[in-house]
């Protein structure tokens, strides 16, 4: 095991998923070699670093990072952080997102991970190599080159990989028939950083996903005309002003009026799309066998792990989840099967398992696109991997606060990031207004 006589782990990615997969590695130094972080940026915190210019830097990679100037996280930093690193008590609930980037920052520094973090790097390509020792007669050769000139080309070898490249940097734009026909400001909310530029415009904002409504609230505030458009159920609670909505897009036409499923129109200035994005794994070798179709990464199993190939994790594909936590399970698991406490299953079994999970969903009526969002399913699963994988699970309270914080956000999402909540114990919690009054908990099954 090159060397070592311990398992050496590859981590694409310095964003939370890969900090967090580095912590553990360093933690079970009888098992692991320190790992080996490779980060395109020169910074840790992914998603986390914001960027005010957009498109790509000066040396011509793209710019990841789809974060935005004002932008507040929509789940308290109770339940966001990592469980064994809690945020800093004296900080409002819902914290700007110049917090979490230091929050990254410190737990990178807490568990000392900064060293084994290549930075300007960049991962050209992880291909699978039969070995005669090692994990399962499996190693994995990583070659990476210089992030700026990509000039020298190096490569390692490794006994496992944890993908975690993250995935908010790749626009998914929808297939709308005359798109094309659109002479207005075209953009998607990877682009987005500011809501000046926005000032009493007319907007046409597809997607009432979380980035959605917080982008919308921000344009209300400068005065912009926004039809926020989306499949959903019509929003109950009270809008922004100047906010209304309207069924999904249907198409647009030839004099490029955007025309909507109940056949009205509109004729914006800009046409926003938050509409997610794409999953995309350019330097995985294609005998892998790895397929991205309609939002779903399979044969994944636990949403993990590739079964013909089990020494490879792609960590944090799940959505509609509590990331950090999530982050935290999943990479447990992960070193779990690698140091042998969670027996695998054949890969015929696993590859078995995984079918009959995505049957069971497509009979539930869930969508092929909407298989990884996991909404409050995740706890389920995540005790399931701290079942299997034999770690701590996440205290009793998580899942309870964060499912509360999801329907105080459908009832009032003009005020809720104004609650301040507190944990008194694994079990209980409470939460106060901002005036201190405080707020009964709505009836949820967590």
């Amino acid at each position: 095991m090159a060397g070592y006589g311990k398992l050496r782990v590859a981590v694409v990615g310095a964003g939370a998923a890969g900090l967090c997969a580095a912590r553990h590695i360093l933690s079970r130094t009888d098992t692991f070699a320190p790992p080996v972080v490779y980060e395109l940026t020169k910074h840790v915190g992914g998603t986390w670093v914001y960027e005010e210019q957009v498109g790509s830097y000066d040396n011509g990679l793209p710019i990841h990072s789809s974060m935005y100037r004002d932008l507040r996280t929509n789940i308290p930093k109770e339940v966001m952080s990592f469980p064994d690193f809690p945020f800093e008590e004296q900080l409002p609930s819902f914290v700007h997102h110049t917090e979490v980037r230091k929050y990254l920052d410190k737990y990178c520094d807490h568990f000392q991970i900064r060293d084994n973090i290549q930075f300007s790097t960049a991962v050209d390509s992880v291909k699978p190599v039969q070995v005669k020792e090692g994990w399962r007669g499996l190693a994995w050769d990583v070659t990476t080159s210089d992030g700026i000139s990509r000039s020298k080309s190096v490569t390692e070898r490794f006994d496992a990989i944890m993908v975690c490249n993250g995935h908010f940097y790749d626009p998914y734009i929808p297939a709308i028939p005359g798109l094309k026909n659109f002479a207005g400001t075209l953009m998607h909310s990877h682009d987005y950083r500011t809501a000046e530029p926005f000032s009493g415009k007319s907007v046409v904002l597809l997607g009432a996903g979380l980035s959605g409504l917080d982008i919308a609230m921000e344009l209300s505030g400068v005065d912009a005309k926004v039809i926020l458009s989306h499949s959903q159920r019509p929003l109950t609670c009270p809008l922004p002003r100047g906010v209304q909505q309207a069924p999904p897009v249907k198409r647009v036409l030839e004099d490029g009026a955007v025309q909507f499923q109940d056949g009205q129109l509109a004729k914006p200035e800009i046409f926003l799309f938050c509409t997610g994005y794409n999953f995309t794994y350019p330097f995985l070798d294609s005998k892998l066998g790895l397929r991205v179709r309609e939002h779903l990464v399979f044969p994944l199993y636990k949403f993990l792990l590739l079964p013909a190939f089990p020494s490879l994790f792609i960590v944090g594909i799940c959505r509609a989840i509590c990331p950090f936590p999530h982050f935290h399970c999943q990479t447990q698991f992960a070193l779990s099967v690698l140091d042998g406490s969670f027996p695998l299953p054949s890969r015929e079994e696993m590859e078995q398992d995984v079918e009959e999970d995505m049957a069971a969903r497509w009979g539930r009526g869930i969508p092929t696109r909407h298989i990884l969002k996991l909404d409050s399913e995740q706890w389920a699963y995540n005790a399931e991997l701290a079942r299997l994988g034999g770690f701590t699970p996440l205290p009793p309270y998580w899942s309870n606060l964060y499912e509360s914080n999801k329907v105080f956000r459908a009832r009032d999402m003009l005020n809720y990031k104004t609650y301040r909540y507190t944990v008194l114990n694994d079990k209980e919690w409470v939460v106060h207004t901002q005036q201190g009054k405080s707020i009964q908990k709505p009836p949820v099954p967590f």
